[in-house]
């Protein structure tokens, strides 16, 4: 283990903004998240994938008025977006500790209102394609962990996961899709308000395009009629 983890474990550890195991509010914070976290009901947005979690926090400083948690099974780099939301006093701001196909253990059926998926793993090789975050078993779970209505994100430098994603919504019910192959040349890109990841920045300098999506799941009285 590196030596720079050890530290960074017990500052997770301690930090009141990080839930993980060992901490009591992991075993039982499934759908109590306003209750017993933060404390209010705001609605509560998720960054899937969230490493250090600038996406995190950079969107809790612009929206106050949300809640935002940063999942990750990397406790090192969770702990970044920890320490800068506690250093700025951002109280709207958690991070969560597991895997991301665990994440129905950890959220109840429309818990959430939206979700962020930021430059996933594509997981290019086929016999891979189940663990690609946009794998329709995936979307089928964020399907029945968000709210009406909650809108879902994905950017990715990577053309053949974004292709694949665009493939596996329109096998999906699924309403007011918007997606372009280049993000900065867009105008959606006024809706990210400049905030980029960490591997955001050094693709974007070496002049890959970004790739988005967002769209929102029809609700059950839209597929009947």
């Amino acid at each position: 283990m590196g030596r720079k983890k050890l530290p960074r474990f017990a500052d997770n550890e301690k930090a009141l903004n990080v839930v993980q195991p060992g901490k009591p509010l992991y075993e039982s914070i499934k759908g109590k998240w306003s209750s017993d976290f933060f404390k209010n009901e705001k609605p509560i947005v998720l960054e899937l994938g969230c490493g250090r979690g600038e996406y995190t926090v950079g969107l809790a400083k612009h929206f106050p008025h949300k809640n935002f948690i940063g999942i990750d099974i990397k406790g090192s780099r969770i702990w970044k977006g920890s320490q800068v939301a506690i250093q700025e006093n951002l109280e709207n701001v958690g991070f969560l500790r597991t895997y991301i196909q665990n994440i129905h253990e950890f959220f109840a059926p429309d818990e959430v209102s939206e979700i962020w998926i930021t430059f996933p793993d594509p997981r290019p090789r086929e016999s891979d394609e189940r663990r690609r975050m946009t794998h329709p078993r995936f979307l089928q779970m964020y399907q029945q962990l968000i709210k009406p209505e909650g809108i879902i994100h994905l950017k990715t430098d990577n053309r053949p996961l974004f292709d694949y994603t665009l493939e596996v919504l329109k096998g999906l019910n699924t309403k007011d899709l918007e997606y372009t192959f280049d993000l900065y040349g867009s105008s959606l890109n006024e809706a990210h308000l400049g905030i980029k990841t960490t591997y955001e920045a050094k693709f974007t300098a070496l002049g890959y395009d970004i790739n988005y999506l967002k769209f929102r799941f029809k609700s059950s009285s839209e597929t009947s009629s």
